[in-house]
């Protein structure tokens, strides 16, 4: 033990990754159905690999929740403000009932057990996992009429209290929304979060890393031509959703264009749907296999389309599109970082993202008629990405009043509404603001594992002599702080709210409580973004009202500190 030890206070960023492996370890072992999962894996061997008191500094957990909360808002920035309407506003209901029956629930502790304002403070703040209310309370202290050595021991109740339902309030949210209330009401949330994301997008499923649609995916194949007189053009017209990409003839590949006259025992690659082959093999009934040698380049282009579309529907597009060459294919569509269903009457807008696919000539001839290409290279734009993290710090810095009550925003909040700002702009303007998805993937998971590990190394030697010294009743009443209000407001917001869909409803628990581990766990679950847009909205409103909730405990609870009791 005193070699590990001698090895941590060397060397402090040994501890948090190992803190971060061995959690994740343990985060996939199974218990029957029951998988504690990474980052509620991450807290609890955090808090052990702590209690050989590591000293790293606070500032790295302020750094890597900073990255993680911005990566947050950056994937769900098209999608929040998207959803800014009338539909939210149960939503919105959510998180206010959550910080309102929080509370209730700490009064309503506080009058029973007969704890001091510090204590209660304390209760609120770790057991409601808000450490901004350490601050508000902190100050509400400092105004009392008391003797400053009542004062001064307050102050401590509070920080113990923290200390001491802090862990368990960090932890009680992981397990009730990624496992006790699915659990319940027998929810699969990956499964929900494919269903959600297929509806989001217009009834297409979501597809997994390595999947694609074979139906409308593109193929190559070759056939043997029986008769002669046909051109290239007149065999791209005939077939829809097709296109002649290689002529060989007499065993050699010859340079074609539209022109082209067909000879009987020519070869032709055609490149085309997979749906869209049924004519062509009727029509040319001998299909060969690949001739040895040849090889077909085509390429994958994003293309932002410029100003007001003059394409009415999907037909115009492919009138317009087609004369330009060969082939150019239109694989796919995006609005707002939404997929697009690619139906007959689909009406083009100024600002849709087209995936193209065809020959690079064909692609330039195609990108002139319709907008301007997004970079295919997968590259952060470390220019934005630095603007966005600095002003998220900034408006962390912003301070203002709510009556009397001074409320700073933090860090958190700031970065959060950074990347919602910048992920927006990403989506609008494609050109700016590149965070590629693997990137922002690592920002995400890498802030959060970093962070909720400094989170139980740091909170882990405070909390159990604190637990040493006030017994197991605090410990206790911070688990009833954390777990009544998040199951009171969930059968509210579904029976009565109205917030049906598992995905919405968990990511309301969790936003409404600002448990940011337990939107790490349920995105986790999840497996995809869909958590992303309701979590936001709540997790702005559920910040707000915490904070303030410091000077309102005080207010509201009479019983004062003994000096020298706890």
């Amino acid at each position: 033990m005193e070699l590990i030890h001698d090895l941590f206070k060397a060397e402090p960023l040994t501890a948090l990754f190992a803190s971060i492996a061995l959690g994740y370890f343990v985060g996939k072992l199974k218990i029957g159905r029951f998988v504690l999962g990474g980052i509620a894996g991450t807290l609890l061997i955090g808090v052990l690999i702590g209690q050989f008191r590591v000293q790293i500094h606070p500032s790295i957990e302020t750094f890597s929740f900073a990255l993680f909360i911005y990566a947050v808002g950056y994937q769900g920035g098209p999608k929040f403000i998207s959803s800014l309407n009338l539909k939210s506003l149960a939503q919105l209901s959510s998180a206010t009932l959550m910080t309102f029956i929080g509370l209730g629930t700490v009064l309503l502790a506080a009058w029973w057990f007969n704890l001091d304002r510090g204590t209660a403070a304390g209760l609120a703040a770790g057991g409601l996992t808000q450490s901004a209310i350490i601050g508000t309370a902190d100050s509400a202290l400092a105004r009392l009429d008391l003797a400053p050595e009542v004062i001064k021991q307050m102050k401590t109740n509070v920080a113990v209290g923290y200390a001491v339902c802090y862990i368990f309030g960090s932890l009680g949210p992981i397990l009730v929304v990624a496992w006790f209330l699915p659990m319940v009401m027998k929810w699969d949330l990956r499964k929900e979060a494919i269903d959600l994301a297929k509806k989001l997008a217009g009834g297409k499923a979501e597809l997994e890393p390595g999947q694609f649609d074979a139906v409308n995916d593109l193929t190559t194949r070759f056939f043997m031509a029986t008769d002669a007189g046909g051109t290239v053009d007149s065999f791209n017209k005939a077939y829809a959703d097709t296109a002649i990409v290689c002529l060989i003839r007499d065993g050699k590949s010859i340079d074609f264009d539209a022109d082209t006259v067909l000879e009987s025992g020519d070869a032709i690659g055609v490149l085309g749907f997979t749906k869209a082959f049924d004519q062509v093999c009727h029509d040319f009934s001998k299909e060969i296999t690949s001739p040895d040698g040849v090889q077909i380049v085509e390429e994958k282009r994003e293309l932002i389309m410029s100003g007001a579309s003059k394409y009415k529907s999907l037909a115009d597009f492919r009138r317009d599109v087609s004369g330009v060459g060969s082939g150019v294919f239109l694989q796919g569509a995006k609005r707002r970082g939404d997929t697009i269903n690619l139906t007959p009457d689909f009406l083009f807008r100024g600002g849709d993202s087209l995936e193209l696919v065809g020959l690079s000539k064909d692609l330039n001839a195609a990108q002139s008629k319709i907008g301007h290409k997004v970079s295919a290279a997968a590259v952060t734009d470390f220019i934005f990405f630095g603007i966005g993290m600095t002003i998220g710090m900034l408006i962390g810095l912003i301070t203002f009043k709510l009556g009397s009550i001074p409320v700073t925003l933090g860090s958190g909040v700031g970065c959060l509404l950074s990347g919602l700002l910048f992920g927006w702009v990403r989506f609008t303007r494609p050109r700016f603001a590149a965070l590629p998805e693997g990137a922002s993937n690592f920002l995400r998971d890498f802030g959060l594992a970093v962070f909720v590990a400094l989170v139980g190394i740091n909170a882990a030697p405070q909390a159990l002599e604190a637990i040493k010294q006030n017994g197991l009743t605090l410990l206790l009443l911070g688990a009833g702080v954390t777990i009544i209000p998040q199951i009171i407001t969930f059968y509210i917001s579904y029976y009565v709210l109205r917030i049906r869909n598992p995905i919405i409803a968990m990511s309301a628990v969790a936003g409404g409580r600002s448990a940011n581990p337990a939107f790490a766990a349920l995105l986790e679950k999840a497996g995809n973004t869909t958590p992303v847009a309701t979590f936001t909205i709540t997790y702005a409103i559920a910040n707000i009202f915490l904070t303030l909730w410091g000077p309102v405990v005080v207010g509201a609870v009479q019983t004062n500190a003994v000096v020298g009791g706890g």
